[in-house]
């Protein structure tokens, strides 16, 4: 079955209005550099991601209690970096919505991280440290995707390509 014709109904659900709008892989390397170091950054929350849950296990092995603000955290973390995988690997194949996708959720995410550290008793120590590390990391995904070069090689529905 071919996987495509999925992957553009999911591309329809995810990039609304401009779900069709494609331009062409960029030649430029600072574009490709810049889709690898945002690869090895989301790596990064993966692991993150990953370590929060094996954190939380062996803690609750041990009797500790983990709260479901812990558990959810948890499951949070991997499924926005699930999905910003997702957005990245559109992206790289010239889907301009899943490039703006990413571009707005790698800033919001962080903002949401910090306020959640913020709230006091939400969360253990180290948790809030996992959410700012993950922040921190998602802040360099934006500034990579923020650069000019960026904009450039994904110029918005109707604008001419510079």
């Amino acid at each position: 079955m071919p996987i495509e014709p999925l992957l553009r109904r999911l591309d329809r659900i995810a990039g609304g209005r401009a779900a069709d709008h494609r331009v062409p892989v960029s030649s430029d390397p600072r574009v490709r550099r810049a889709f690898r170091v945002v690869t090895w950054l989301l790596i990064v929350c993966l692991l993150l991601g990953v370590a929060t849950v094996v954190t939380a296990v062996a803690l609750l092995a041990s009797g500790a209690e983990v709260t479901f603000a812990v558990w959810m955290r948890c499951l949070v973390v991997l499924g926005i970096t699930a999905t910003l995988f997702y957005f990245l690997w559109r992206a790289t194949a010239g889907w301009y919505w899943a490039y703006r996708r990413l571009q707005l959720f790698s800033r919001i995410f962080p903002i949401v991280a910090l306020v959640l550290a913020a709230i006091p008793g939400l969360y253990p120590l180290w948790v809030i440290t996992e959410q700012i590390v993950f922040a921190i990391v998602l802040i360099g995904v934006s500034d990579y995707l923020h650069a000019d070069y960026m904009r450039d090689a994904f110029p918005k529905p109707g604008a001419a390509a510079g």
